[in-house]
């Protein structure tokens, strides 16, 4: 029954909140505009702002609920949340819904922590923020509080250690799947807020 709620998991991750509400609002694909992802960010520049805030608290709620329908209904053991949280956050990189061409995931990893360590996700957050802020690159804001993610969960809440180790997975696959904004940042030539 636990494996049936990791697999609930990664399906919630999969539903394209970004591809279906571009999708609702102008009958167009999300993913043959701007940069082509179905994040809020992309969302947001092609669409408008209202539609990428509906995007991004679409995809945080799924990564929120993946976690604790797990908790709930699964197992509430800190394996089985951790795992529930990676698989939300593949879902969303990787939907089956979209032929497995997804986001990268920022959202989706700030809904499972939100369940999982809240305080050390505030303490992220801030960090983004304020990289955001003064660099107006949100891509790198993201990197940086992926790289920040496992350290301020150990240091905050010392949670089990699978609950760090999701961190460190999951923080490293998000600056995985920015590796074409690294690029780009190097450049000089990627897109600012």
């Amino acid at each position: 029954m636990t494996l049936l709620w990791l697999v609930v998991a990664y399906l919630l991750g999969g539903v394209p909140f970004g591809y279906l509400l571009v999708r609702w609002k102008t009958g167009q694909d999300v993913r043959a505009m701007g940069s082509g992802n179905i994040g809020a960010t992309n969302v947001a520049r092609t669409t408008g702002k209202l539609i990428g805030i509906g995007t991004l608290v679409l995809d945080i709620g799924k990564g929120w609920a993946a976690v604790w329908l797990m908790a709930q209904y699964g197992s509430a053991e800190p394996l089985w949340l951790a795992l529930a949280g990676l698989a939300v956050i593949l879902g969303h990189a990787f939907p089956v819904f979209l032929k497995f061409q997804g986001g990268k995931a920022v959202a989706s990893f700030v809904g499972a922590f939100l369940y999982l360590a809240p305080l050390p996700l505030l303490a992220i957050t801030v960090v983004f923020v304020a990289t955001v802020w003064r660099t107006r690159y949100v891509s790198l804001g993201s990197m940086v509080g992926a790289a920040l993610a496992p350290v301020a969960v150990w240091m905050i809440d010392h949670p089990s250690p699978w609950i760090v180790g999701a961190a460190l997975v999951g923080g490293g696959f998000i600056i995985w799947r920015h590796r074409g904004n690294l690029v780009r940042l190097r450049a000089g030539t990627e897109n600012k807020l």
